[in-house]
């Protein structure tokens, strides 16, 4: 950890919150979630991303929870993927600079048996002490982006407990990682935790994981879930308007399967029981390319999710987020090479 944050920790001196620099895109962010992989890469993994016209890839090292507890984990060798450790990520991010493509760092917390949404505390001693503890993994995580020149930090994902009901922390944290990252900043909200987060205007993006629930029929039509879209569309507007910040959609995505475009947290469990649905997939993602690409306050979007082609990802699951091979991969290329 650097000496400025630890000053930053104690509180010696405060930076005001404040927008940073916005990266001078000229088009839609086409962004890419990479999958971390256990060991160093076998290949190239950032060829066909490139192959594909994404421009972003989104890297995203794991932290670790448990349910009423306020420790957190992280890079926990040798248990703990190497794309999740510092020096896969520093690998990663290297190499897909060196592809030309820009970078989202995006830490995750993952809560055993629940989601980060569920972190929360009957107590103010135990949320005190998990704050500490996310307040020193993101300033390990801001060393690394400014050392590294990555070009989005996201400050958190999911954590809707805390976001709504403790936002003048993530205020803080927001001010502070301002003092050792100098890149812009995001938070990844849940499609429905983002219209309660009061501290947009103390990031660069509105960030949100667009899992939006949109139609149970097994396969909807492009049409039928662009009538979906038009009042969350309306309401997602109305936000980026009072904030004056983009939107930013820092996780989309549809598995291959029947009804891949409703309640997905609840398919999650049983998905290998349900039907392959690959047309489904693809006009979930055209509907959504469709609706939004156009808006002026959309930044763009980063796709959950994509394999690197290494050993222990080989045969791509026929029933998981991944586009890879196929009809959805197709309705992506076309979107991410438009001009």
């Amino acid at each position: 950890m650097s000496i400025l944050f630890v000053a930053l920790f104690l509180n010696l001196f405060h930076l005001p919150a404040g927008p940073g620099p916005l990266p001078e895109t000229p088009q839609k962010a086409r962004g890419v979630t990479l999958v971390a992989t256990k060991s160093p890469f076998q290949e190239d993994p950032m060829a066909p991303l490139c192959e594909l016209g994404a421009d972003w890839v989104a890297v995203v090292p794991i932290a670790f929870c448990r349910p009423g507890q306020p420790g957190i984990r992280y890079d926990i060798a040798p248990w703990q993927w190497w794309g999740e450790r510092p020096e896969g990520l520093r690998q990663t991010i290297a190499m897909a600079h060196a592809a030309g493509l820009k970078v989202m760092l995006k830490p995750q917390i993952y809560l055993h048996g629940s989601w980060p949404g569920a972190i929360d505390f009957d107590n103010e001693k135990d949320w005190l002490q998990w704050e500490r503890n996310y307040l020193l993994l993101m300033g390990f995580m801001a060393d690394l982006a400014q050392e590294t020149n990555v070009d989005l930090l996201c400050i958190g994902t999911e954590i809707k407990a805390s976001s709504t009901q403790r936002p003048g922390f993530w205020r803080d944290l927001a001010s502070q990682v301002r003092g050792c990252y100098e890149g812009p900043l995001t938070y990844a909200a849940n499609w429905d935790e983002y219209p309660a987060i009061s501290f947009w205007d103390a990031v660069d993006y509105i960030g949100i994981d667009a899992y939006f629930p949109l139609s149970n029929a097994p396969t909807p039509s492009i049409l039928e879930l662009k009538k979906a879209w038009k009042p969350i569309v309306r309401e997602i507007e109305k936000t980026s308007t009072r904030f004056a910040r983009p939107v930013l959609f820092t996780e989309y995505g549809y598995m291959s399967v029947d009804q891949c475009a409703h309640r997905i947290w609840e398919l999650e469990p049983r998905v290998q029981s349900l039907p392959v649905n690959q047309q489904a997939q693809a006009n979930a993602l055209e509907a959504l390319y469709s609706t939004f690409w156009d808006e002026p306050w959309w930044a763009g979007s980063f796709l959950w999710k994509w394999f690197p082609g290494t050993e222990e990802h080989e045969g791509y699951p026929e029933r998981d987020y991944t586009p890879q091979g196929k009809k959805a991969q197709q309705v992506i290329a076309e979107w991410f090479t438009r001009r």
